[in-house]
């Protein structure tokens, strides 16, 4: 890792490192920074083995709410990292160059317990039965960091699992899609700030006697990162974790940073490319602080807000409502059609018969799709066609310097092609246009097979 004023790498023997997840012992080889003559600061980024790794972290503190406001961000009084007065720079950094975005406030949900795959299974769209978490590879590499020779040192390991799931209601309603992490012991569930404590208390009401199944909200005991943009991949091989480069959307990997507790995924929630990294609050600062001298632009929520709409990721409260179906919000990745349906998987999930007649009958008679604005316009406005109520805008924002205008909105088939016409309230006119988080979705060529 390049740091000021540190020159040579060494490593030395294999230590014992206290785990703050759950009281059990880490292995590490430890990483020793010198410089010159002086005494030898430790810095530790390596691979760990999943089976010792675990999440029970302890509260958070404010340390890296204190820095990013020392930094120019702006912070909410809720602990919410708005802005930091760039979101033009930011948007650009994302188009060409690399983002980083905490997400803490982003509800953290660790479901554990011996049912714990069965259970999500059942209680969301994803097959969750065919997504098993990686197995060990038990040797260790010793090696030798000298000036350019950047190896990696410590346990290597297999990739975990991890994909998108849709929470959605017995007909099929979306409530929040879920980013889930497959781990040894627990699955990690990444879902928005205004579900996770309803959807906490709705898969608690699923849980019955006999389920070795446990909910546990973390999200106040953990921090999240995004970090986007074509140049990620230049920084995480500065960072020693260039084996997560092109890998598969939701692999994900354990690690020690600075001697704490790290995982890193590939995916950044907006998009299939960046990578996401949860962390303990102890070790967010020194994670936070060495992506911003690598060059990452920092995002606010604000900037994220205006992406996640101009990328078009549907979000709770907008696109995702019981006014809305899962198949019309396009979530195609994240659902599975067939599991429930062979002989050894007689049970269904929730909103699974709803999803097949709705495929079967063509039931899908709106979808969601991206608008080119001529001004800004309204959330809950009316989409017309021909002088007809076709649809309904669900979010609006802004464009870089404020010269342009988009929006996200529901409209029905007939009018939802791409370069299509459409009027939004009295006047505005909007163009259908294809966004990138829902031109990656790829809806069944056969939804039966």
């Amino acid at each position: 890792m390049k740091m000021a004023g540190l020159s040579h790498i060494t490593a030395t023997a294999t230590a014992l490192l206290p785990c703050f997840y759950n009281g059990t012992i880490l292995r590490r080889s430890s990483l020793r920074l010198r410089n010159g003559g002086s005494r030898e600061p430790k810095l530790r980024l390596r691979c760990v083995s999943p089976s010792e790794f675990d999440f029970s972290p302890p509260p958070i503190d404010h340390d890296l709410l204190d820095t990013i406001s020392a930094g120019g961000g702006i912070v909410s009084e809720d602990g919410v990292v708005e802005s930091f007065d760039n979101d033009d720079e930011a948007l650009d950094a994302f188009d060409n160059g690399i983002v980083v975005v905490d997400l803490s406030h982003f509800g953290r949900i660790r479901v554990s317990g011996d049912d714990r795959l069965h259970f999500l299974h059942n209680q969301t769209t994803a097959n969750f039965e065919c997504l098993i978490e990686g197995q060990v590879i038990v040797f260790i590499i010793e090696c030798r960091l000298l000036n350019s020779s950047n190896h990696f040192c410590g346990y290597v390991c297999s990739f975990l699992k991890g994909c998108d799931t849709v929470f959605v209601t017995p007909t099929a309603r979306t409530i929040d899609i879920a980013h889930a992490w497959i781990m040894k012991n627990a699955i990690m569930l990444m879902v928005s700030p205004t579900t996770c404590q309803s959807i906490i208390e709705m898969l608690n009401k699923y849980i019955f006697f006999a389920d070795k199944v446990e909910i546990k909200d973390i999200t106040k005991q953990t921090c999240l990162f995004a970090l986007a943009g074509p140049k990620c991949n230049q920084i995480m091989s500065k960072l020693n974790l260039g084996d997560l480069i092109g890998q598969p959307y939701g692999k994900h990997q354990h690690y020690t940073f600075d001697g704490m507790p790290i995982t890193v995924g590939v995916g950044s929630l907006i998009s299939d490319e960046g990578f996401t990294m949860l962390m303990s609050p102890a070790g967010a600062v020194s994670v936070w602080k060495t992506l911003l001298s690598e060059g990452a632009v920092p995002m606010g929520s604000e900037a994220w807000e205006k992406l996640r709409v101009l990328q078009g990721r549907p979000a709770p409260e907008r696109e995702l409502s019981k006014e809305f179906n899962v198949l019309e919000a396009g979530l195609w990745n994240s659902i599975s059609l067939n599991k429930g349906t062979h002989e050894a998987l007689v049970r269904c999930y929730k909103g699974q018969e709803s999803i097949a007649r709705l495929i079967t009958y063509d039931g899908i008679k709106q979808r969601l799709c991206g608008l080119e604005l001529s001004a800004q316009a309204e959330p809950g406005s009316t989409i017309t066609f021909d002088g007809k109520k076709v649809g309904k805008l669900t979010s609006y924002t802004r464009g870089r310097n404020g010269s342009s205008h988009f929006g996200l909105g529901y409209i029905k088939k007939q009018a939802a092609s791409v370069g299509t016409t459409v009027t939004i309230g009295e006047d505005i006119s909007g163009i259908v246009a294809e966004v990138p988080y829902l031109s990656r979705q790829h809806p069944p060529t056969n939804p039966t097979s």
